[in-house]
């Protein structure tokens, strides 16, 4: 089985301006380029994963279901635009603050490498040429402790972000 590089991109910030605790379609606002940076990824034949903190879950702001519903959603979305998101994945959990069962330290929230690890688990990715982007330095550090480059995006447009880091990888 050949392995396939993967993309790894951060919600909140990086897809989507950080509205504070979307959980809702109305509260998504999409990053200039962000369709057309997932589409690129998946024409240059990368994998395209979601990796997102929700501690909104464990601040009680809003539940598991919510997020699923909503990355159903971007799915959505992003399919009438002819790009492909493989994957969500998201942490519900924060370390001092939340109720139970998620206000505990989980190997899942970034910087830890859960998330990102947890694809490899069901799909045979080339993590030599595979990259996160991210908008903060957690993001840089999950992608590091994975062992994947790792690329801080700051605003602007996404796809012209990312174009020449998918033709060098």
């Amino acid at each position: 089985m050949s392995k396939q590089p993967a993309i790894f991109f951060d919600r909140d910030g990086v897809l989507n301006v950080d509205t504070n605790y979307a959980y809702l379609p109305e509260h998504i606002i999409w990053i200039d380029g962000a369709m057309d940076a997932i589409k690129r990824a998946n024409e240059k034949g990368y994998l395209v994963f979601v990796v997102t903190n929700q501690s909104g879950i464990a601040r009680g702001m809003y539940s598991e279901q919510d997020v699923q519903h909503l990355h159903a959603w971007m799915e959505k979305e992003c399919i009438q635009h002819g790009a492909v998101i493989d994957g969500f994945a998201f942490c519900p959990h924060h370390p001092e603050q939340g109720q139970e069962p998620y206000n505990k330290e989980c190997d899942c929230r970034k910087p830890a490498p859960g998330m990102i690890l947890s694809f490899a688990k069901s799909y045979a990715l080339d993590f030599e040429n595979s990259l996160m982007i991210g908008d903060r330095e957690s993001d840089m550090q999950a992608a590091q402790a994975a062992g994947i480059k790792g690329y801080l995006f700051a605003g602007g447009n996404l796809a012209q972000f990312i174009t020449p880091l998918l033709q060098h990888s």
